[in-house]
């Protein structure tokens, strides 16, 4: 039951893609990872690159974690590091609109605003997922560790390239 479920998102992601719809293109198009097994997915997961935001910028260390509420939805933990050495975290929720559908979350950290997390790449042992938006202006590589071998991110930089995403502009993110 995917209510029941802790997931884990790079620090800031559900704020920025709260923050409103980017200019360039919608994902729609872009399929989801097939057989997410929400159970498998929960746990921590750190932030290797992401497409450049306000609400991220100077973050390091990005790291996410979430938990299930009483209420059957997720609660979600993002935290980072700013560029002074402070910690900083937000905390927001999560929810299945479609059971059928479980890599996509609807996610939010104001009130009742809700934006898509949409899960379009996962390994088949969940060590690292590819995550999106609702438009090609939000992009997330996360991993299990704190780093990952650069040919698998070269194989996940040209996976999303092929998808149409700008990857010339991905920052990758300190996790030492």
């Amino acid at each position: 039951m995917a209510g029941k479920h802790v997931i884990v998102l790079g620090a800031g992601l559900l704020a920025g893609l709260c923050a409103g719809a980017g200019v360039s293109s919608g994902t729609a198009d872009i399929p989801l990872a097939p057989g997410v097994d929400l159970a498998r997915y929960t746990g921590k997961w750190y932030e290797i690159a992401r497409l450049p935001h306000r609400f991220e910028k100077n973050l390091s260390h990005v790291t996410a974690t979430y938990s299930l509420r009483d209420d059957g939805k997720i609660l979600v933990l993002n935290e980072g590091r700013k560029k002074n050495g402070k910690h900083t975290s937000i905390e927001g929720k999560a929810r299945v609109p479609d059971p059928a559908r479980p890599g996509l979350l609807k996610v939010s950290f104001f009130l009742f605003f809700y934006s898509d997390y949409r899960i379009i790449l996962l390994d088949d042992d969940y060590r690292w997922a590819v995550v999106t938006g609702k438009s090609r202006d939000y992009l997330w590589i996360l991993s299990r560790s704190p780093t990952m071998e650069p040919s698998l991110y070269d194989r996940l930089a040209a996976f999303v390239r092929e998808k149409g995403f700008d990857t010339g502009l991905l920052q990758q993110v300190p996790q030492d």
